[in-house]
């Protein structure tokens, strides 16, 4: 019999909610593997040591047993790994003394597995923004990550800068700091665009307040060093900026969407191209990413949508604003699925969501067949609502 439970609604109420949906089920690698025709990276959260004796907000306490277990789930399912990004908390809960342990032990777990698809954040997160911060500093800082992660063998997402958005005094100190740093590059690396609404701190991002002109000025910079970089990954959600730029890219760069709004459509594509993917959602809907990929691979569009659909109320609902908080329902869901036996996160964060909010997300998450386990996140949501006082 279909789970039963009483979940709390905006109006301050309890309502009955019966699960109605049988978890989607993610098709089996052939030989060659998934044969995916999208390159598809899931940016893939922290999984974090409940019973470390430490202090939750400022220490560092991960578990990296569960932590590379859930990577080794991704690639079982065709899935890239974007590590060390936001959805690992990075610069909330993540700092980069921890995202050098985090890059080496997932880094040893690739080396085993040949088709493990992987990629690294690198950034100045190090670099406090300050007055005193020269845009040599900005160079400096990001040469010293992309060196760490070169060492390591790993390939680079050139991470937005913090420090760099306090110190540009126009376009021009852009171009100066990624013009010098793609040309050092020993492969071609991925350039992230992040919106403010994923962190503040960026707004005016490339010189401009204005994204059409930011826009400019990143295309600049990307045409102009193509041959450095594999692709850009854009997180404005808005579908239409995202296709503009990506009608604009020099042909040889790959556009990766990080619209988490709006992915299937952007996925899909249009007469004039499409987009890849590098998606924090993908972490929380794998399975369903991964069976709409193999139907988008024969060609099947309407069994893409009709996998993908159901998932966008979902990715709407973790992502509403204040979008920053997002990891909170992504690592909720990991804990509903059973990843990981506890709802803690680095720096508390699982605090940064009412249960209003995760009330919801268990139904959209029913609703996109993506409770792997019906029974067992509907008894994990009761000792959450138990919690609560409910």
């Amino acid at each position: 019999m279909p789970a039963t439970l009483r979940l709390p609604v905006p109006d301050g109420t309890l309502r009955d909610y019966t699960i109605l949906n049988t978890p989607i089920e993610a098709p089996r690698p052939s030989a060659s593997g998934h044969g995916f025709n999208r390159v598809a990276y899931a940016a893939a959260h922290i999984v974090v040591d409940p019973l470390a004796d430490n202090d939750p907000w400022l220490d560092r306490n991960i578990d990296w047993e569960r932590t590379v277990a859930f990577r080794e789930y991704l690639w079982d399912l065709g899935l890239g790994v974007a590590e060390a990004m936001d959805t690992a908390q990075r610069g909330m809960g993540l700092d980069w003394e921890g995202a050098k342990e985090v890059i080496a032990n997932v880094q040893s777990a690739a080396r085993k597995r040949p088709d493990a698809l992987i990629a690294y954040g690198a950034g100045t997160d190090h670099l406090p923004p300050g007055s005193g911060v020269s845009i040599d500093d900005v160079i400096r800082a990001y040469e010293e990550q992309v060196a760490y992660v070169e060492a390591q063998g790993g390939r680079i997402i050139l991470m937005a800068s913090r420090a760099l958005a306090a110190a540009a005094k126009s376009p021009d100190d852009y171009v100066r700091v990624y013009s010098r740093i793609l040309s050092q590059m020993r492969e071609p690396v991925m350039i992230h665009w992040l919106g403010d609404m994923f962190d503040p701190a960026l707004s005016g991002y490339w010189g401009s307040r204005d994204d059409h002109q930011a826009m400019d000025t990143a295309l600049a910079i990307i045409n102009d060093n193509a041959a450095k970089v594999d692709g850009v990954k854009i997180s404005l959600l808005s579908a239409e900026k995202e296709i503009r730029m990506r009608r604009r890219l020099d042909p040889a760069v790959k556009m990766y969407t990080g619209d988490d709004f709006n992915y299937a459509e952007l996925i899909a594509g249009d007469e004039e191209g499409y987009s890849h993917a590098l998606l924090g959602i993908f972490d929380a809907i794998a399975p369903a990413a991964s069976a709409a990929l193999g139907h988008l691979a024969k060609d099947d569009l309407a069994a893409f949508h009709e996998v993908l659909a159901p998932t966008v109320p979902l990715s709407r609902h973790i992502f509403k604003a204040p979008t920053r908080f997002y990891k909170t329902g992504v690592v909720f869901l990991a804990y509903l699925n059973g990843f990981q036996d506890h709802f803690q996160m680095l720096g508390g964060q699982q605090s940064a969501r009412s249960i209003v909010h995760l009330a919801e997300l268990f139904r959209l998450a029913d609703a996109a067949r993506v409770l792997r386990d019906p029974d067992l996140a509907a008894s994990r949501m009761k000792t959450i609502l138990a919690t609560a006082g409910i």
